[in-house]
C-alpha cells in the first residue's frame, strides 16, 4: 500500500499538468488580443544618442533636479497617469522628458513645470501624445 501511494500522486500531478497545458492552449488559440509593437521604440532606444533612464547623471545636482521635476509632475492631479509617470533624465542640468502622455497640453504643462526647476538649463520634450483608441 505505501509504495502505491507514491505512484498514484505523480499519477495525478500528470494529470492535472496534461489538463492545464491543454487548456492553454485552446486560450491561446480563441485569443484575438494582439500583443503591443514597440520595434520602433526599442529600435529608437538602443541609438546611443537617445537618453534613456540609465543615463541618468550620478552628480547630487542632477540627481536633485531629477527629484525636483517628478516632485512638480506628481504634485498637479490634473495630470493623467500616464502623464506623472514619464521618464525623467537628467545629465549637465539638461532634462530630457520620455513617454506617453494623454494631450498637447499635458505636454506642454510638463515642459514648463521642468523648466521653473532650479538648474535645469535645457528642457529636450520628447513626449508622445497617445492616440486615441
Amino acid at each position: 500500500m505505501m509504495r502505491v501511494l507514491p505512484l498514484v500522486g505523480v499519477f495525478l500531478l500528470t494529470l492535472i499538468l496534461i489538463s492545464c497545458e491543454s487548456q492553454t492552449g485552446r486560450v491561446e488559440k480563441t485569443s484575438k488580443a494582439t500583443d503591443a509593437d514597440n520595434t520602433a521604440r526599442n529600435e529608437r532606444d538602443r541609438n546611443p544618442a537617445t537618453q534613456v533612464p540609465t543615463d541618468q547623471a550620478e552628480s547630487q545636482v542632477d540627481r536633485e533636479i531629477s527629484a525636483n521635476v517628478r516632485k512638480a509632475v506628481t504634485a498637479d492631479d490634473s495630470l493623467s497617469i500616464n502623464a506623472q509617470n514619464i521618464k525623467i533624465v537628467t545629465s549637465n542640468g539638461t532634462v530630457t522628458l520620455r513617454g506617453p502622455v494623454k494631450s498637447a497640453q499635458e505636454k506642454a504643462a510638463i515642459e514648463t513645470k521642468a523648466k521653473q526647476v532650479a538648474g535645469v538649463t535645457r528642457v529636450d520634450n520628447l513626449l508622445e501624445i497617445e492616440a486615441n483608441r
